[in-house]
């Protein structure tokens, strides 16, 4: 079955088509995707992967910042990366991370996702780093460590500046629900 790549915007995105993305994610997380889960994957670019189904593929990478040893980074934040079950495993899941890596590689100082247990071996076979350090949210309250992020937080090698040191945590920017 062919298929078509489209990048876009979510300003771009039809009502529709957003409809089918989060059904998919939906049906691709057995329905434990929850509103705030959905809110972090708009607002910035989105690669889907449509065949003669509809979305077979979907990730997106939206803005963050992280702080890190007294600087602020622009992060490119992988989010909502699934692939319709009928198509895994055919290299589609692949092929939007290439993407979601190529936009990060260009317009980010830092790129970062925080992976399942089914998805860390995806990103680990491309080149993404587990982050070896501590793993922190600038809350409402100050900052607060995240013990249970600090297994499944990656890094993109390439993009990170070459000062990037595991002895100082990287601390997120607050957002509701899940913070990573």
């Amino acid at each position: 079955m062919a298929t078509r790549l489209r990048i876009a915007h979510t300003a771009d995105l039809e009502a529709a088509e957003l409809r089918a993305a989060r059904t998919l994610l939906e049906d691709a997380f057995d329905g434990d995707l929850r509103d705030e889960d959905w809110d972090h994957a708009l607002g910035g670019l989105h690669v889907l992967v449509h065949d003669g189904r509809g979305i077979a593929a979907h990730g997106s990478v939206v803005q963050r910042r992280v702080l890190h040893r007294g600087r602020s980074l622009r992060t490119g934040y992988v989010e909502a990366v699934a692939v319709r079950a009928d198509v895994r495993r055919t290299g589609l899941g692949g092929r939007v991370m290439a993407e979601l890596e190529r936009i990060i590689e260009r317009a980010y100082g830092l790129g970062a996702l925080s992976a399942s247990e089914d998805g860390a071996a995806l990103y680990a076979a491309r080149g993404w780093r587990l982050w070896p350090g501590r793993v922190c949210v600038l809350g409402p309250e100050g900052t607060v460590r995240l013990p249970d992020e600090e297994g499944s937080t990656f890094v993109r090698p390439g993009t990170a500046p070459d000062d990037l040191d595991p002895a100082c945590a990287l601390v997120f920017d607050w957002r509701e629900g899940d913070v990573l």
